[in-house]
């Protein structure tokens, strides 16, 4: 258990490092990772201004109206969303079907960039939540068939009282 603990703190470690890299080479101000449920999971760069609680929620829930749009249309969903400023633009991201990669940037820099980049990350953060997924779900699973066979075990003992 403490070798897997220490895997997931490792593979924690390489998903900050990976959205720090993604902040220097596009200049964002901040970049975030956001669950599904709109929970914040870490972020990198200038938040001090931004609702954190607020901007996670209404990030989840922008996915989830453009998931119902993708649907209305023919498509699966939408992988990424962009909303433009005058002065700051979103672009938001999902990583491994989980996890939403939002970018916060400037006009200084630009779209097409923005995309590369986030490409880029998003593959490379896919494999490192694929990989904790995986632990954690295997982890729960050791966990869970062996509650799950206590329970029956003494169902069925109970039964033949």
């Amino acid at each position: 258990m403490e070798e897997e603990i220490g895997s997931i703190e490792e593979e924690y470690r390489k998903i900050t490092e990976t959205i720090t890299y993604l902040r220097r080479d596009i200049k964002a101000i901040s970049v975030l990772l956001i669950d599904k449920a709109g929970e914040l999971i870490t972020s990198v760069g200038d938040i001090s201004n931004l609702d954190i609680a607020s901007f996670a929620t209404l990030s989840a829930a922008d996915f989830a109206a453009t998931a119902n749009l993708a649907e209305l249309i023919g498509e699966h969903d939408f992988s990424t969303l962009f909303h433009q400023g005058k002065e700051k633009s979103i672009y938001v991201s999902l990583v491994a079907d989980q996890v939403i990669l939002a970018v916060i940037f400037t006009r200084e820099t630009t779209l097409g960039m923005v995309r590369i980049k986030v490409k880029k990350a998003s593959t490379i953060l896919g494999d490192l939540f694929d990989r904790m997924f995986k632990e954690l779900e295997s982890e729960y699973a050791k966990t869970v068939d062996q509650d799950f066979i206590d329970e029956a075990e003494s169902e069925l003992d109970s039964l033949f009282e």
